[in-house]
């Protein structure tokens, strides 16, 4: 049977858990589960506008809504995740925080690399290992760790965030084939720009092929069956096919190193 007939929570289980749900891309992945009848848990480090984002979709879905106001880069993640999904049957689980250094590698400083560190990759490594046991001995459960397009060839300017977004691509390709067989679906969603207060506030200009997250968001678990890699958009897809497959591998970091010279 395949389980895009079946409703979400009977498919993957009654509650989500979506870190870096405070705006942009996490709140869109937030409304979309409520959409399908999910109950959620949101992660983020700003409490005030994750009540904001709680009030909205309890206003519109028949859904129960819990905050936790947590810094992702927070050593105690493990522990929060863990008292958080306390009781809980959670089914899926969407890592979408990020933090982006700006600018050429050796100008970003400790803190700033070890903080993209600590959300990028130590945050969806916690995750998963915390949240992921209990969806095994379910049988059941889906997991998307949000990558980029940035992930899939080096991208100047940003090359912290773009290391770690490989890294999330290629750990959620690893746990896609390590969890099957326990009923766990993973995907790693590739997505490119959409016009989110973050892609704001770190790149500051539209490029083609822009998506929205909520049609972003929709197309992700659409697709949460169809792993290892999801890329949401017709324009990404190309682009990520044309830069993997018929542009020799220099000449991609050079075009988009043209597209990012602005955040020197």
């Amino acid at each position: 049977m395949r389980r895009r007939r079946r409703s979400f929570p009977d498919s993957y289980g009654e509650w989500a858990v979506v870190a870096g749900a405070s705006e942009g891309f996490g709140a869109a992945f937030a409304a979309e589960l409520a959409a399908r009848g999910m109950n959620s848990v949101l992660l983020a480090r700003r409490g005030d506008v994750l009540a904001e984002v709680r009030a909205r979709l309890q206003s519109t879905h028949p859904v129960e809504v819990r905050c936790v106001e947590l810094d992702l880069a927070d050593d105690a993640i493990a522990t929060a995740l863990a008292d958080a999904a306390a009781g809980l049957d959670i089914g899926i689980v969407v890592y979408n925080a990020a933090s982006v250094p700006i600018g050429p590698f050796l100008s970003n400083t400790d803190e700033a690399v070890q903080h993209a560190v600590d959300v990028n990759v130590r945050g969806p490594l916690r995750a998963v290992q915390t949240l992921a046991p209990a969806m095994c001995e379910r049988g059941r459960g889906a997991v998307v760790l949000v990558s980029s397009l940035s992930g899939l060839q080096g991208t100047p300017h940003v090359a912290v965030y773009a290391a770690t977004k490989a890294f999330n691509t290629h750990l959620a390709e690893s746990l896609w084939y390590e969890l099957r067989p326990f009923g766990i679906d993973v995907v790693a969603c590739c997505a490119g720009a959409m016009p989110t207060p973050g892609y704001a506030r770190t790149f500051g200009r539209d490029v083609p092929g822009m998506l929205a997250p909520e049609e972003a968001a929709r197309q992700t678990l659409d697709r949460l069956d169809r792993g290892p890699r999801v890329v949401p958009g017709r324009v990404n897809r190309l682009a990520a096919q044309l830069m993997g497959r018929a542009v020799p591998r220099k000449a991609a970091i050079r075009f988009i190193a043209r597209d990012t010279k602005h955040l020197t």
